[in-house]
C-alpha cells in the first residue's frame, strides 16, 4: 500500500486559529488536510502525520525549545515509519518569527536541509526510494494575538513561494504554493480554517497524484 507522511508545523497538526493565546485545540480527522488528502487519494493509502506545533525548518526555538528544529525530527520521523512513498513538507511560517531575525534566503535554507535530509542515500535506501513534494505555506498576515510574536513576518513570508519553486526545481522534487489556493484566517493571522483545510487536502493530492 502506497504510504504519505506530511511533515509540518501545526498547521499540518491541525490546529485552529488561535483565540487565547495558551488554550491548546485541534481539528478532529474530518477537518484536517492531512487526512482529507488521504481520503482523496483513496482507500488503498497509508497515512503518517507528523505535525508539530511550533516546529521550524532550522532553528532552535529558544522559548518553545531546541526540539522544534525540523532537522532532527525528520530524521526520526524518517526513521519511525515506512517504507514511505511520498513525503510532503510545509514549514517556514515559523521561521519568520520576530525573535529569529530571519531572511527569507535563511528559510530557505533551512528547507533546503531537510530536502538534502530526506534524498540522502540512507533515507531513500531505507524506504526503496520515495518522492517529496514541498508546499510553501500561505503568507502570514500581522493579525490577531500572534501579531507581536509575528512582527514583520508579513513580508519576509511572502517572499518565500518563488524561492521554494525554484529550489524544488532543481532539485527535482514536486512543489505546490498553498498560497494560491488558500490563506491564513484572519482571527490569528497564521493558521488555516476548515474551508481551506478542505481545499488544501485537493490541491496536494492533486500534486501527489502528479508526481
Amino acid at each position: 500500500m502506497p504510504f504519505l507522511l506530511t511533515f509540518g508545523d501545526s498547521n499540518t497538526h491541525g490546529t485552529p486559529p488561535i483565540v487565547v493565546r495558551g488554550d491548546y485545540h485541534r481539528y478532529g480527522a474530518q477537518i484536517r488536510w492531512p487526512q482529507l488528502c488521504l481520503r482523496a487519494l483513496g482507500p488503498e493509502w497509508e497515512l503518517a502525520e507528523e505535525g508539530l506545533p511550533g516546529r521550524t525548518a532550522a532553528f532552535d526555538d529558544p522559548v518553545m525549545g531546541d526540539h522544534m528544529n525540523g532537522r532532527q525530527g525528520l530524521r526520526i520521523a524518517l526513521q519511525s515509519h515506512g517504507p514511505i512513498d511520498v513525503l510532503t513538507i510545509m514549514l517556514g511560517t515559523n521561521d519568520v518569527k520576530a525573535r529569529f531575525a530571519s531572511t527569507a534566503q535563511m528559510v530557505l535554507a533551512g528547507v533546503a536541509g531537510l530536502v538534502d535530509v530526506a534524498q540522502s542515500i540512507d533515507m531513500q535506501q531505507r524506504h526503496g526510494g520515495f518522492r517529496i513534494l514541498l508546499i510553501c505555506p500561505p503568507p502570514v498576515q500581522e493579525v490577531g494575538p500572534l501579531q507581536g510574536e509575528f512582527y514583520g513576518a508579513a513580508a519576509r513570508s511572502q517572499a518565500l513561494a518563488p524561492l521554494y519553486r525554484d529550489f524544488a526545481a532543481t532539485r527535482g522534487i514536486g512543489f505546490l504554493d498553498a498560497g494560491v489556493v488558500i490563506s491564513v484566517s484572519p482571527v490569528d493571522g497564521v493558521h488555516f480554517e476548515a474551508e481551506a483545510h478542505a481545499a488544501l487536502a485537493q490541491a496536494v493530492s492533486g500534486a501527489i497524484r502528479a508526481l
